[in-house]
């Protein structure tokens, strides 16, 4: 049986620069990995600053023809109000590469970092966070022309978590740990938290105006589309469990989906399904199948939390800004993500309207604060940093050559 997809659907990969570019300096991420226990350090990540020709070349080679990947607000505005055009035309070259491989770059104004200078003025919750993104976005706009698809945040609703669970880590006198020490722990030693749990509703509220003002330069200065991406839980609730799902679930995606309504698509990136019971989410048992951040197996997540977004949005388009798994064995990875896609084309046959597909990650790239979880479609040497091509890499490229699912056979093109 095949499964066939529209005209001019995307087929792509993506990533964010400070998991893959290196010696990012000036980010508050970078300050971050040097200060706080238990994180590994970025170094030089896997030097695509230098090697993004390559990375996009084994892309199209392999056949898909879009790429996602993120502008480092770091290194183009440094130091407040000193932008760096060096940066920006290097930016420009990474545009211009794509379109030289008749790749069609998504490109991320912000993925998670900010510069430091930023972070120690407050933040997003400082006066002015508004106005000093707004003006950062005005500059990326510069090198924008021909670019048909731009996100003005990864993932806020993950910042806000974040931001959540440090304020009530200070209040409590605690010490921050990295995300993904907490994250990827033993599934047997995972116990009800409300770490990265919560999202304080008031930081969404925030981060939706923030959103809609760069939207609003992005349209003005631009013909790009435009909108961001949330993170999605695919969160279902156990018996009694409801009420607590709904006011988890409101502060941790829904304001964040409601802020989505206006934008040109909104981006969906799912990789696991979780249940919440009365108490608050309720551990991953442990599974052979569960990935290498200790979640379970579950590629229906992804139809999950489109036909979520797409319900919660109005209908606003979609597009699968990240799904992947965190996996060393590679034929899992294109197992799952198989019956990732079937999901996925069960919720356009119902006519959600999706109008493409990036794998996370091309790389396997650093995990903001590990290494080991791999969840790449290359493999990289971080030695010598030689590219590796995974069979999942042919394998996806062959469906995207073909613009068509076979459910027969796992193989590669």
């Amino acid at each position: 049986m095949t499964t066939t997809f529209p005209d001019g659907f995307l087929w792509g990969a993506a990533t964010a620069g400070h998991q893959i570019e290196g010696n990012n300096v000036n980010s508050d991420w970078w300050a971050r990995e040097q200060s706080m226990p238990g994180m590994e350090l970025s170094g030089d990540a896997c030097d695509s600053y230098h090697r993004y020709r390559e990375d996009i070349a084994l892309l199209a080679d392999a056949g898909l023809t879009s790429y996602r990947f993120s502008l480092e607000w770091s290194r183009i505005e440094p130091v407040q109000g000193h932008v760096s055009r060096a940066e920006l035309a290097h930016y420009r070259r990474m545009i211009e590469c794509c379109f030289e491989h008749g790749v069609t770059p998504v490109v991320t104004l912000q993925h998670f970092t900010t510069p430091q200078w930023f972070a120690e003025r407050g933040g997003w919750l400082a006066p002015d966070a508004s106005e000093r993104f707004q003006a950062y976005v005005a500059e990326a706009t510069t090198i924008l022309e021909g670019v048909e698809w731009v996100v003005t945040m990864n993932e806020p609703n993950m910042q806000a978590a974040i931001m959540t669970a440090m304020r009530r880590m200070q209040q409590a006198g605690g010490q921050w740990q990295s995300p993904t020490v907490e994250a990827e722990g033993e599934p047997e030693q995972q116990t009800h938290s409300d770490f990265l749990t919560y999202a304080d509703p008031e930081i969404g509220q925030t981060f939706t105006a923030i959103h809609h003002a760069a939207r609003a330069i992005v349209r003005e200065r631009t013909g790009a589309k435009v909108g961001w991406t949330i993170a999605a839980g695919a969160l279902t609730a156990v018996p009694g469990g409801e009420e607590k799902l709904l006011e988890i679930r409101y502060g941790k995606e829904d304001v964040y989906w409601e802020g989505s309504r206006g934008d040109d698509f909104v981006g969906v990136q799912a990789y696991s399904s979780q249940q919440v019971d009365a108490r608050g989410l309720v551990p991953h048992p442990p599974h052979p199948d569960n990935t290498l951040v200790g979640t379970a197996y579950r590629p229906d997540a992804l139809a999950m939390a489109v036909r979520h977004a797409w319900e919660v949005t109005g209908g606003v388009p979609v597009l699968i800004t990240e799904n992947g798994i965190a996996t060393a064995d590679d034929e899992q990875r294109i197992r799952y993500t198989r019956e990732a896609l079937e999901g996925l084309s069960g919720t356009m046959e119902d006519g959600v309207d999706v109008r493409g597909y990036l794998h996370w990650s091309l790389l396997d790239n650093f995990e903001w604060g590990h290494w080991e979880p791999t969840f790449g479609l290359i493999a990289i040497d971080r030695e010598t940093f030689v590219r590796t091509p995974k069979p999942s890499l042919a394998w996806l490229g062959g469906v995207a050559r073909l613009n068509a699912l076979d459910t027969v056979g796992v193989t590669g093109a």
